[in-house]
């Protein structure tokens, strides 16, 4: 059960799979008790994310629903088995739930996508940046808090890093060529955008000021696939105290289409590598 019988993101997606197995198999939630032989409070409470489920209760299940993809299938069990697992991002107190539902997002996704308009990705900062941005809220972070914030930080790109995960971010324009933080960290930073962007997972992207008005068309946000398939699961809309998740299929689809439309009015990589090399050149003949 997850702690304090409050779902988590990972009971969730794992209460809204089964849900949607069930439906398509044509089961009500009293008919899905009886196969396990458990009550239909039993069935709703696992939907909800509220409970799991035992592995042998998920495979059983299953199996009447008719789910033979073997992914599909080990992916649900790892789901039940590790819907409260303790992940390192618990290890820091000071994180908002939001953040750290965020963070969990993260961990688990195969796919992420993001697009930004003030400030680098969390996922592409330097040390440097992430010390400067975590001092830019409203409220006042004490310096012990600062070096936890960017070790979280560190903490967050490692499977980028590692490779474990595909990612594709589309910056704005203005992120790249305003300098919000001191010259040797925006030069470090540019640099370091270069460097990332020729990894084989990452696809980076700078949607240009001539883009307009489609800049301004939604939040910074980021939404995450978990599977082999493209299929959005969950987004996060960042906020003063974190994110913010969705997980509404509404919701799902219209982050889908934006960032779709973000992505086709944005450069090409290489367009935006050219970018950041123009801007990064000028910058040190400035400061030269």
């Amino acid at each position: 059960m997850p702690a304090g019988g409050k779902p988590t993101v990972r009971s969730r997606r794992f209460g809204r799979r089964m849900q949607r197995h069930r439906l398509k198999a044509g089961f009500d939630q009293e008919q899905a008790a009886a196969f396990i032989y458990g009550s239909r409070s039993k069935i709703s409470r696992m939907e909800d994310g509220i409970t799991t489920a035992k592995p042998a209760e998920v495979l059983l299940l299953l199996d009447r629903y008719s789910v033979t993809d073997e992914k599909e299938r080990d992916h649900l069990v790892w789901l039940a088995k590790n819907s409260n697992h303790r992940g390192w991002w618990l290890n820091f107190p000071e994180l908002s739930d939001g953040y750290r539902n965020h963070i969990s997002l993260e961990d688990d996704a195969t796919s992420i996508r993001e697009w930004q308009t003030v400030l680098v990705p969390g996922l592409l900062q330097t040390a440097g940046y992430a010390e400067c941005a975590s001092t830019a809220g409203p409220d006042f972070v004490s310096s012990e808090s600062v070096a936890q914030l960017v070790k979280v930080r560190e903490e967050r790109q490692a499977k980028i890093s590692e490779g474990g995960t595909s990612y594709a971010a589309v910056i704005w324009e203005p992120v790249v060529i305003n300098r919000l933080v001191p010259d040797d960290v925006y030069l470090d930073q540019l640099e370091h955008l270069l460097k990332v962007g020729k990894r084989q997972n990452v696809t980076l992207q700078i949607l240009p000021l001539a883009a307009g008005v489609r800049a301004g068309m939604t939040y910074p946000f980021s939404s995450f696939s978990f599977d082999n398939q493209p299929t959005v699961e969950a987004v996060a809309i960042d906020n003063l105290r974190g994110a913010s998740i969705l997980e509404a299929s509404d919701d799902l689809a219209a982050y889908t289409r934006a960032f779709d439309q973000l992505r086709s009015a944005a450069l090409t990589p290489d367009a935006s590598a050219q970018l950041i090399r123009r801007v990064l050149r000028s910058s040190k003949e400035d400061e030269s």
